[in-house]
């Protein structure tokens, strides 16, 4: 399927379409399967304030899976942004924040706070997100400079190797904090696996808000993304300050990982598979790149979230599970593809 010349207001229909679909059967189905008719009518009563909470359906629909799906959607929409954005100004198709190590980093931020217990008084989620988006960023920011110092051209299996070795360091340090957790061992340890069990509408404003900052921070930047695909030299001679792109791009990606890896847990290779089934498909043109990862990001992991819960169920697997699953078989087929191109 190519739909690089279909018409802006065709690609929003099918967009708006496929986004809809996904959202609804994902909140339809899971550990336990309602009708689409019951569930869309459940919805109606919910906008419209007339929703009976003590009925078992109405409660399980709007107050844990519409929130969950919610959640997960823009998770998903936010990490497929990110990782779209930093393959550009890196010039490297394996770029995310889970190859890259920035979501060991923000894992490690997260996972000191929780370990902790650093609370904001009637923000709990405010140390937790702070330590995990600064930790994202620093990590990147040591990442690169590293990779730079010994491999001046930052060639891809350069960056990927040091990003690899990074996350193992600081699984190493994640296992360090463990030791003190005392009690929160098992709640952290499923954290880290990715999950979104449990998340509520303040998960979702935080989120939301989180996306159309930093997203839209990224979209205002696509020509500037666009002009890395020549050379940063050449980008230079048409305009674009480099150095200003790149740390804007760095910083809100970094950002939109934090903040889900905060909310989340370690959700693994949505930036990596998303971007590029949608370069195959729409093309390299961040005008169009980027809102296609945002609509199919948050659909891939919606999907994948539905699989974790229903796949053994009454069992639910962590979906970080399902998606590093996923993501490392794409991982593979990319890293061949490039070289076989090469």
């Amino acid at each position: 399927m190519n739909i690089k010349n279909v018409s802006f207001t065709t690609i929003s229909f099918i967009y708006l379409s496929f986004f809809l679909l996904t959202t609804l059967v994902c909140i339809a189905f899971g550990s336990v399967s309602y009708p689409i008719a019951d569930v869309l009518a459940t919805l109606g009563e919910g906008l419209q304030g007339k929703a009976d909470l003590s009925s078992q359906l109405s409660a399980i629909i709007l107050m844990v899976r519409v929130p969950r799906v919610l959640c997960v959607g823009l998770v998903g929409a936010c990490l497929a942004t990110s990782g779209a954005a930093m393959q550009g100004p890196l010039k490297n198709p394996l770029a995310d924040g889970s190859t890259l190590g920035v979501s060991s980093g923000a894992t490690l931020g997260a996972v000191f706070a929780i370990a902790l217990g650093l609370q904001v008084p009637g923000f709990p989620l405010a140390s937790t997100i702070f330590f995990a988006v600064l930790s994202a960023f620093l990590s990147l920011v040591f990442i690169l400079t590293l990779a730079y110092q010994l491999d001046r051209s930052l060639a891809t299996h350069t960056i990927i190797l040091i990003g690899i070795i990074f996350g193992i360091f600081v699984q190493s340090l994640v296992s360090l904090l463990l030791v003190f957790a005392n009690e929160k061992v098992k709640d952290i340890v499923f954290w880290t696996m990715g999950s979104l069990s449990g998340t509520n509408y303040t998960h979702v404003a935080i989120l939301a808000v989180t996306l159309l900052l930093f997203g839209s921070l990224l979209l205002s930047n696509a020509r500037e993304l666009d002009a890395f695909a020549i050379g940063e030299d050449d980008a230079r001679h048409i305009g674009v300050d480099v150095k200003k792109t790149r740390l804007t791009v760095l910083i809100a990606s970094s950002a939109l990982v934090g903040v889900c890896v905060a909310i989340g847990g370690s959700i693994g290779f949505v930036g990596l598979v998303v971007p590029h089934m949608m370069r195959i498909i729409v093309g390299p043109n961040h005008n169009r790149l980027l809102p296609s990862t945002i609509v199919f990001g948050s659909c891939f992991l919606m999907l994948s979230d539905l699989v974790a819960r229903i796949i053994v169920r009454p069992i639910e697997l962590p979906v970080g599970v399902v998606t590093s699953l996923i993501g490392s078989v794409v991982f593979v087929f990319i890293f061949y593809r490039g070289r076989k191109t090469s």
